[in-house]
């Protein structure tokens, strides 16, 4: 009660609530402008978080990523163009309901179920994460190679697309992870007699030019300008989302159980899991042919498992430090910047901060409506931005961040390079996401594979020795071996599905 009352007194002071105002304000702006991603936000963020103090700072993350997430709908609805991925699952949806005129109604249940599915990931947050941080107590580093291993894998399996171009992004990643000075002998490692490099490449500049100078140069890459969105329709914001509320309650429930499920696993995320709760809404419908043709019911169960996957992202993030998705692994070199060390120990020393963390996300979720509604009703303003003045100002602001950072030009270059090389990746559909937790786990990895060896001597069987590492190093092998024993089970059945009697 002690660690609620300091974390509520942290929250509900003049300064934190004027940062997430200020940050709902521009997590809407830039959520609402295609191509500017949620995780591009939250990276241009990353700077400004430096001179706040803990709590303000983590409150304008969360808020920025909940607002984002929603705000990609406004575009999505008008334009037929997601503003961030995790609105791409049912975007066909809200822009023939659009078409239909029903563009307000389709944005206001967007918002109500997304409210809705922040709150109810909130909530499984607060109940699970101490639960599970006192079984990480007795996590050891075979427990937490297993983990890095974990999240690695799934990175590449859940990806959408080419697993062969998931693996190649995630090598990208953990290659990036061994420059600075080797663990063991204190060796430089592809540092190419450059001081700066010595302590290792920063996942911030990396971030800005993954996503943020990625965007910038697809831009202007890219000879397709957005066209003239249609005229506002004049229906009511809130007028049918009573009635849909009450007759879809299932799938929100559904969408939001699975977004939070899906979003605790590393490398999953808000699109992903608006994907998958699109597709088993739709499987379990009683009126399956109607999706696809401006459906309300495939927007009720997406859009509440992607606010929810937010939430559920942050599991995995506070209580073994593993990131679940680009946001968090972004905000856990924030948490280490401001002393809060994610892991099980980080409920102890820092309780008041956690619980600050809990009253942020619930306080962000309820800010959503009403400032949505406001969104809404001024959409065309986000909509109608020209991005040929948007883009040299976000450009300026990477440099600035990258820089700001170390105060050094490295950084500065560091991004550029990223920026270019995923600008090449992203047009041959390689995924981003593999490569982010490739950088922020490979450490991880790195130094629990070499801890391990050390501790036993070199015996590789020492990592199935302890109960909790023989069952995470048993679940990591069955998904190596998914695909081959799918392939097995597929061409057993095959002889049996395929023969049919002869006709008499």
């Amino acid at each position: 009660m002690d660690a609620l009352l300091q974390g509520l007194q942290l929250v509900f002071n003049g300064q934190t609530l004027l940062v997430i105002l200020a940050a709902a304000a521009f997590g809407i702006f830039v959520g609402a402008v295609p191509g500017l991603t949620a995780t591009m936000a939250v990276a241009l963020l990353v700077p400004i978080t430096f001179y706040m103090d803990p709590t303000p700072a983590i409150a304008a993350i969360v808020t920025t990523s909940a607002m984002a997430i929603f705000a990609g709908d406004i575009p999505g609805t008008y334009l037929n163009i997601p503003g961030t991925p995790a609105s791409a699952a049912y975007v066909g949806e809200s822009s023939l309901l659009a078409k239909k005129g029903r563009a307000r109604e389709t944005l206001g249940t967007n918002l109500v179920c997304s409210v809705f599915g922040g709150l109810f990931g909130t909530i499984i947050l607060v109940f699970v994460s101490p639960s599970l941080a006192e079984v990480a107590l007795k996590f050891s580093s075979y427990e937490y190679f297993w983990l890095a291993l974990l999240g690695l894998s799934s990175s590449i399996f859940i990806s959408i697309g080419s697993k062969t171009k998931a693996f190649l992004s995630l090598m990208i990643g953990l290659l990036l992870s061994t420059v600075g000075l080797d663990m063991m002998s204190g060796a430089p490692r592809f540092t190419f007699g450059i001081p700066d490099l010595m302590a290792g490449i920063n996942f911030i500049p990396v971030m800005i030019g993954m996503f943020a100078l990625n965007e910038i140069m697809s831009f202007y890459g890219s000879r397709v300008e957005a066209r003239t969105p249609p005229a506002l329709s004049k229906d009511k914001v809130f007028g049918q989302v009573p009635s849909h509320v009450k007759r879809y309650w299932r799938n929100m429930l559904r969408g939001s159980s699975l977004g939070t499920l899906i979003g605790a696993l590393p490398g999953a995320g808000a699109d992903i899991a608006a994907w998958i709760a699109y597709a088993a809404g739709k499987s379990r419908s009683k009126d399956k042919a109607a999706y696809g043709t401006g459906h309300i019911e495939g927007i009720v169960d997406a859009s509440s498992a992607n606010n929810s996957g937010i939430s559920g992202a942050w599991v995995p993030a506070l209580v073994f430090g593993i990131p679940g998705d680009s946001i968090t692994a972004i905000v856990i070199g924030v948490l280490y910047m401001k002393g809060m060390n994610p892991g099980p120990t980080i409920f102890m020393e820092g309780s008041g901060l956690v619980y600050s963390l809990f009253v942020v996300f619930f306080v962000a979720n309820l800010i959503m409506l009403p400032i949505g509604y406001l969104a809404i009703k001024s959409s065309k303003v986000f909509i109608l931005t020209p991005r040929k003045i948007l883009m040299p100002i976000i450009l300026c602001f990477c440099i600035v961040g990258a820089f700001s950072i170390n105060n050094s030009i490295t950084d500065v270059w560091i991004m550029l390079l990223v920026g270019i090389v995923a600008f090449i990746l992203a047009r041959c559909d390689f995924p981003m996401a593999p490569a982010i937790l490739g950088l922020v786990l490979g450490t991880t990895l790195e130094n629990s594979f070499m801890s391990s060896m050390l501790k036993s001597n070199g015996d590789l069987l020492s990592f199935f020795s302890r109960p909790i590492s023989a069952s995470l190093g048993a679940l990591v092998i069955l998904i190596w071996c998914s695909p081959l024993l799918v392939r097995l089970y597929q061409r057993y059945r095959a002889p049996h599905t395929n023969h049919t009697p002869r006709s008499s």
